[in-house]
């Protein structure tokens, strides 16, 4: 059993520093960076890429929705056009970084309040896969298992991975419990690698209503701004590999 352990990552800008601890580096196999609109800045895209690079971590694009005072969180209503727009601006500007340290881009990301839209939301999903697949057909289309928007990526003929989270609660349709809900993020290790071991083993997770849904474990996440990542993603790894379950970054599984 092979799987790729994903952290957001790249998230300070200016002077606010937002988690980024660089040990994460040393545990996670792929980094979702943040690309201006919900967090990071030129300067921390740039530092972020050279530091993953040198890690041999791949490096994905995170776009969110234009809405740095909200953190990617609030939801914006975009047209389809504008949806393309803003994702070409933000992955154009983390793949040049890429590029630019003689590296490829793995995957794209949608971030926050885009990412759960989008998980519902069929025609805003095409829309930023179709924005992926023009600026690069070979890009990863990282989506929550199971949901628009994977559907959308195999449409349009991208290659897509199911992302599964250790840290977060889940719905029973197979969305993210809203932040808002008391207890939505999981800080326990202990339960967290329990969940993701059996996630992987069995194919399923279960719900904040104790409900088992089936899920397709091809990304595990760890969300970069959680107080416990470091102590998370390190405990995940260490006790996957223990089970005997590979990690490894999601395009070396297609290799």
């Amino acid at each position: 059993m092979k799987v790729d352990v994903n952290c957001d990552y790249g998230e300070s800008y200016g002077i606010y520093r937002i988690s980024d601890n660089e040990k994460i580096l040393d545990y996670a196999t792929s980094l979702n960076v943040a690309c201006g609109f919900h967090g990071g800045d030129p300067v921390v895209m740039d530092m972020t890429v050279k530091k993953a690079l040198e890690k041999g971590v791949a490096v994905g694009a995170h776009p969110g929705y234009p809405d740095l005072m909200g953190f990617g969180r609030r939801h914006i209503k975009l047209s389809h056009y504008e949806a393309k727009a803003y994702m070409k601006y933000q992955i154009g500007a983390l793949k040049g970084f890429v590029e630019s340290y003689g590296g490829k881009l793995q995957h794209v990301k949608p971030h926050g309040a885009l990412y759960n839209d989008a998980a519902k939301d069929y025609e805003l999903a095409y829309a930023i896969a179709e924005a992926v697949y023009e600026i690069d057909k070979d890009l990863i289309f990282f989506g929550i298992s199971n949901q628009k928007t994977i559907e959308a990526a195999k449409k349009i003929g991208l290659k897509t991975a199911n992302e599964v989270f250790a840290d977060r609660e889940y719905n029973d349709d197979g969305t993210l419990v809203s932040r808002s809900i008391k207890n939505s993020v999981i800080t326990n290790k202990d339960r967290c690698v329990d969940r993701v071991i059996k996630m992987i083993k069995y194919n399923y997770v279960e719900t904040i209503n104790s409900k088992k849904i089936d899920i397709i474990p091809d990304t595990i996440c760890v969300h970069g701004d959680n107080e416990k990542s470091l102590e998370l993603i390190k405990s995940i790894r260490e006790n996957l590999e223990k089970t005997g379950i590979e990690i490894i970054s999601f395009n070396k599984r297609l290799d």
